[in-house]
């Protein structure tokens, strides 16, 4: 089973990025299995936040914080300090790397080295998971799904910034921190979907606001094709491997977290899934070839993590984009936030005992 509630119960963890989508998940989640959580981040960047709706600073020490800042991040790790470190804070979006992009590579590549040089010298830390990208390979449109060993890449700032976030992070641990007895991971995860996502430019929650509002969405790239899953697993995968690496330093080094790669779909694929939540919901297709480059194909091999640190996938598509709609209808309608969260956990939760329980 995983995440393993006795081993996160009283960790001190350093989580930063958690006023994001995937980080209020996180931070949710560690608060629930007993973790003694600091965070460091920016405020929330949407209205609505997840971490606002939620109540999620209520569960820990929450702070404010700018990863480009390296003397204000050194100040909270020696603070805090950790036992294990989460690294999600970033800029997270390909769309704004181009608006932005001198942001995007001082936050995703400086923001990333000034994290990892503030644990030279802790005592207490042991682990560290620097969350990246499905975006960090040289993409070269072909249908084989992506493996570690690939060449890095990015055409983008946002794919190139997280590559090289990529390339500091091993330099950190091969050069620093594995000497110190610090186990440092990437994660290579993307296109996650769930409840409480308010960001521009992403697919269901721009899919959300359009129909609650009784307008037509529209789509740039229908046929681009990625590895779509609900946010619940990379996070669990994130937390396994952190205590994988725990009592196993040696597995330290990249790992892509994903659906089966066959399981890669179509934009359009899953617009008309979840579009059955909004039965007079309007979409447009239409390719609009002022848009800057976004890659077509993009599919992830996760037998690495599969076979050395027994992750896999618990829902396929379906339950993914019928649960993520449920959250957003329900949250509509005035269900707490905070509840829709847990239930979601719960859900998974049972569904990785039911799959352990499994001869």
């Amino acid at each position: 089973m995983y995440p393993d509630p006795s081993f996160w119960r009283g960790k001190r963890v350093l989580l930063t990025g958690h006023t994001g989508f995937k980080g209020a998940w996180l931070a949710l989640w560690l608060q629930r299995l007993g973790a003694q959580v600091t965070g460091l981040a920016l405020a929330p960047a949407t209205t609505p936040a997840l971490f606002t709706l939620a109540g999620v600073s209520q569960g820990m020490d929450s702070h404010v914080c700018d990863v480009r800042d390296g003397a204000a991040v050194a100040a909270l790790v020696q603070a805090a300090p950790p036992d294990i470190v989460l690294h999600l804070a970033a800029q997270a979006l390909v769309r704004p790397g181009y608006a932005a992009p001198l942001d995007t590579f001082a936050t995703n590549v400086m923001g990333t080295a000034h994290v990892l040089d503030a644990l030279r010298g802790q005592p207490r830390v042991r682990v560290a998971v620097v969350v990246t990208t499905d975006k960090v390979y040289r993409n070269r449109e072909w249908a084989y799904p992506y493996r570690e060993d690939d060449p890095l890449g990015g055409h983008d700032p946002y794919s190139a910034s997280k590559a090289a976030a990529e390339l500091v992070a091993a330099s950190y641990r091969d050069s620093f921190l594995a000497a110190q007895g610090v186990a440092v991971a990437t994660a290579r995860a993307g296109n996650v979907i769930g409840g409480g996502d308010w960001s521009q430019d992403r697919l269901l929650p721009d899919a959300v606001r359009a129909w609650q509002q009784g307008v037509t969405l529209n789509i740039r790239h229908p046929q681009a094709t990625r590895p779509w899953q609900h946010v619940l697993e990379p996070l669990a995968a994130y937390l396994h491997l952190a205590e994988v690496l725990w009592q196993q330093p040696q597995r330290a080094g990249a790992y892509n977290f994903g659906p089966l790669p066959h399981e890669a779909a179509t934009v359009e694929y899953v617009v008309k899934m979840a579009s059955g939540a909004y039965p007079e919901s309007a979409t447009s297709y239409q390719k609009n070839s002022n848009n800057p480059h976004e890659a077509h194909w993009l599919a992830l091999e996760t037998a690495h993590a599969r076979s050395l640190l027994g992750v896999q996938p618990r829902w396929p598509l379906a339950t993914a984009v019928a649960r993520t709609m449920a959250w957003y209808r329900a949250q509509h309608a005035g269900t707490d936030a905070l509840a829709l969260c847990h239930a979601d956990i719960d859900a998974y939760t049972a569904s990785t005992l039911a799959a352990a329980a499994q001869p």
